[in-house]
């Protein structure tokens, strides 16, 4: 392994000129506790990278071997191989695809990145699969209204979701030139059939949930509006306490107190901004939650360095931009 004087680690990224490659790049490069070694990119090799100092290499399985942590930031498929010839010979690995999430039949060996609640098991993992951006919202609002027993199991979650642009990849794509997302808002995945859901499912067992993403025509940034079904005498109060509670000591973690948060609360940041409010005139009682995240931040890169913290025994906040 690569060594680094005053207790640094050394770091590489494999597929570094994606966006979310170049948002771990950059994050990796200003870290205090890190040397970054490699950001690769085929297309880009020899190219400046979005490191301040750090041309874009051709993947090297020797060089990638010699150092203590690398972020797997590739197309799917291909960070399950590069995984299978890297896990157990030196470096940790944090997967920010979708290849070891739950439900992608690679599980099994990886430990999920959900950072504020699987904390002490991604420390000790060789293997992290990053959540992706879309459950980490979900999830970090649901689970605790789920363990705290106040969602009513017998009526349905929906969720509707909108994303910037740049959740969709880098790779050109017609449907998404400006000219073609610029003042335009749509649907997609319609039919409650986003490749998501089984990450969320896996997560909430039992809960009966409707997701439905939306593009926005904004670069980045993520707003979930949640209509969530809760038992008699549970009110917006209720499920800001218990907020409160769970997340009183996590930095990248932000509930407010009056209101339902903004992209404004958040882009730019690797952390979640979650608010509550009471609805009027249902016939049964709800209450309407949001989560806002950037989705290159606390929905990728952000949360990919929290994980390398947890590993390194760093505080979580270490090297990441809280709201």
């Amino acid at each position: 392994m690569t060594t680094s004087p005053g207790g640094r680690v050394t770091a590489g990224v494999l597929g570094g000129s994606g966006y979310t490659g170049r948002e771990v790049t950059r994050l990796l490069d200003g870290h205090a506790g890190v040397d970054l070694v490699f950001t690769t990119s085929r297309s880009e090799a020899g190219n400046p990278s979005s490191a301040r100092t750090l041309a874009f290499s051709q993947p090297d399985e020797g060089a990638v071997l010699e150092v203590d942590v690398v972020f797997l930031c590739l197309p799917h498929g291909e960070a399950a191989a590069w995984a299978d010839r890297i896990v157990g010979h030196g470096p940790r690995v944090i997967d920010l695809t979708a290849d070891h999430r739950p439900g992608s039949g690679r599980e099994d060996g990886a430990v999920y990145g959900l950072n504020e609640w699987n904390r002490e098991a991604v420390a000790d993992a060789q293997l992290v699969a990053n959540p992706g951006c879309y459950p980490t919202g979900v999830l970090l609002s649901l689970l605790p209204l789920h363990e705290a027993g106040i969602l009513d199991p017998d009526r349905l979650i929906v969720v509707n979701a909108s994303s910037g642009v740049t959740g969709a990849g880098r790779v050109p794509r017609a449907d998404l030139l400006f000219a073609e997302v610029s003042g335009d808002f749509r649907a997609y995945a319609w039919g409650n059939r986003h490749r998501h859901l089984l990450e969320m499912r896996a997560l909430l067992p039992g809960v009966d949930l409707l997701f439905q993403p939306h593009l926005l025509p904004v670069p980045r940034g993520i707003l979930e509006t949640m209509v969530l079904p809760v038992r008699d005498g549970v009110d917006a109060g209720e499920v800001r306490r218990i907020w409160a509670s769970r997340y009183e000591f996590e930095p990248a973690v932000l509930p407010l107190e009056d209101r339902l948060p903004a992209l404004s609360d958040v882009v730019g940041t690797d952390g979640l901004a979650l608010g509550v409010t009471d609805v009027a005139d249902t016939r049964e009682p709800a209450v309407m939650a949001g989560a806002a995240l950037d989705n290159l931040g606390k929905g990728a890169a952000g949360q990919a360095v929290q994980n390398m913290n947890a590993i390194f025994g760093w505080p979580t906040e270490r090297g990441i931009r809280c709201p």
